[in-house]
């Protein structure tokens, strides 16, 4: 039920090394080996890009690898969330590993004999983007099995780091090899990064999780849980929203990059590979930063600076006829996508608790390569009928706008509340036997308060029914009766005795605390029964 991440326990307790958070020899070796193929990978994406301006300059094929790249992240996501919630998170990740240096190697081939078409390219980039589909999750939930909780914070932080230094190099590389060598080489490094991320995971093994108590979910239901928790989460809502705004505009430069080198300042894939390394250079800084502008501006306005800094840069874009304009848009893109991202993405990390977290991240991240996916489709049409200086200064207005219009929806809202979970109660056990698939059931809790308290109960009894559908409930409704003004009735039902027993698991102490301010209310004990429902009408008999 839980993610394996979580599961894992905590390790023992030892003196703290001089070396820090690299005294970890797995995780040490693990952030080594995927900044290396990060590296690979941003000299695929540029190769890729520059690839597709010589065999189609025009603006919608350009923009469409941005779409081949990000379409599969938005399509399977979420399912890959699911899985790394329920599965091994080391062999989900060596599997999409294997399949990225297939598909890269045979793409190289493909390259080096001279029969690379467009097709062929948007293919590949869309098979590739599908395994990153896969491991995006499982990336995100392994780094507590790599490290003790107290160095949780220093992990990230060099992971963000090592990720933000590849994207300033693997770019730069990139034109450099294009330029001095061959389009093959870039495609052919990549494929042997991956190979090196791939022995790293075959040699690492994770280490021995706590046995579950309750059976695994199974995918679809996976799913629907996720996707449940989501949409009766309004701080998940809120940052959805938020990055959904944000990225869509944000996109027009990402899609339109390789054309302002080639087309608007005609110059050679050195520029290009030059313009995405200033892109990863400026995201150093800013995440050098980020610590300083969230303590004196917080979240939000945090996310408003690095906007107002990416509409400045896509005006810059717009304006750019010489490299040196083109290198400063670059870095001020750069900075102010770091702070957004890292901003949105914490703001969906601390509204989650352990057992949805794969899950709720995919929500995100699928939110985010929607967005990314849409937006260069649409940035690459614009461009192609009123040109790449048209569309840049559109997405800019268009980022303002989405601001002003999202600001009520306020990022890490819930970053106080304790999502541990509260074990304060067990699913109920019956006198006559069930089996975990025996359901639907029922549940029914009458309530006895003082008439003169009903407005504040309901009102809070609104925030229990969010709680309660989160965490596995359907149909949740509360009623009052009217010849008895002091007695309430709250119903719902949960699909199986299996589900409510996950129900019981998923409660967090601040869904807990809400239910201890509901009991002040009462003037008896609340009464809860269970009803399932018949086998002979649940098969239609």
């Amino acid at each position: 039920m839980t993610s394996q991440a979580i599961s894992t326990p905590e390790p023992s307790a030892s003196p703290p090394s001089r070396w820090g958070v690299f005294a970890n020899a797995a995780y040490t070796v693990i952030l080594i080996a995927t900044s290396v193929s990060a590296v690979g990978a941003a000299m695929f994406d540029t190769a890729s890009s520059w690839l597709m301006t010589s065999l189609n300059p025009n603006p919608l094929m350009v923009s469409a690898v941005q779409v081949a790249t990000m379409g599969p992240m938005f399509l399977l996501t979420i399912p890959a969330g699911a899985l790394a919630d329920v599965v091994d998170p080391r062999r989900l990740l060596i599997a999409a590993q294997v399949w990225v240096a297939v598909v890269g190697a045979a793409f190289a081939a493909v390259v080096s004999l001279h029969l690379e078409t467009p097709t062929a390219l948007l293919t590949a980039t869309f098979l590739l983007g599908a395994a990153g589909a896969l491991a995006a999750p499982a990336w995100q939930i392994i780094t507590p099995v790599l490290v003790p909780r107290s160095q949780l914070a220093s992990a990230i932080a060099f992971d963000n780091a090592g990720y933000n230094v590849s994207r300033a190099l693997g770019p730069a590389f990139g034109g450099v090899a294009i330029s001095a060598i061959s389009i093959k080489l870039p495609f052919w490094v990549y494929c042997a990064t991956s190979l090196v991320l791939l022995a790293v995971l075959v040699w690492w093994r994770e280490p021995r999780r706590a046995r579950e108590t309750l059976p695994a979910e199974r995918l679809v239901s996976a799913m629907s849980a996720g996707l449940r928790y989501a949409r009766y989460n309004r701080d998940l809502d809120a940052t959805l929203i938020r990055a959904v705004a944000f990225f869509f505009f944000a996109s027009a430069y990402w899609a339109l990059m390789p054309l302002l080198a080639r087309a608007q300042m005609h110059d050679a894939p050195e520029l290009y590979g030059l313009l995405m390394g200033m892109l990863g250079f400026g995201s150093i800084v800013g995440s050098l930063t980020l610590r300083t502008l969230q303590a004196r501006l917080g979240p939000d306005l945090s996310a408003a600076l690095g906007t107002v800094g990416t509409m400045l840069a896509l005006a810059l874009f717009a304006l750019a006829r010489t490299p040196e304009v083109a290198l400063v848009a670059s870095f001020v893109a750069g900075a102010s996508w770091i702070i957004v991202m890292t901003t949105m993405f914490v703001s969906a990390q601390v509204v989650l608790p352990d057992w949805v977290r794969g899950r709720g991240l995919a929500i995100f991240l699928t939110a985010f390569f929607g967005a990314m996916t849409l937006g260069s489709a649409l940035w690459g049409e614009v461009a192609n009928l009123r040109g790449i200086p048209f569309a840049l200064a559109l997405a800019a207005a268009g980022a303002g706008s989405a601001m002003l219009l999202t600001w009520r929806w306020k990022l890490q809202a819930g970053a106080a509340l304790d999502l541990e979970p509260a074990m304060h109660w067990r699913a109920p056990c019956f006198m006559q036997r069930l089996e975990d698939d025996e359901g639907p059931i029922l549940t029914i809790t009458e309530f006895r308060i003082d008439p003169g308290d009903s407005g504040e109960f309901v009102a809070l009894m609104q925030e229990i029914g969010n709680e309660r559908m989160r965490d596995g409930a359907y149909a949740w409704n509360v009623y009052h009766d009217p010849d008895d003004p002091g007695r309430f009735v709250e119903t719902y039902h949960v699909h199986s005795l299996l589900e409510l027993k996950y129900r019981a698991q998923r409660e967090t102490k601040a869904d807990a605390l809400i239910e201890e301010h509901i009991n002040q209310f009462l003037k008896e004990p609340s009464r809860t029964s269970y009803l399932i429902a018949s086998k002979r009408r649940r098969r239609g008999w």
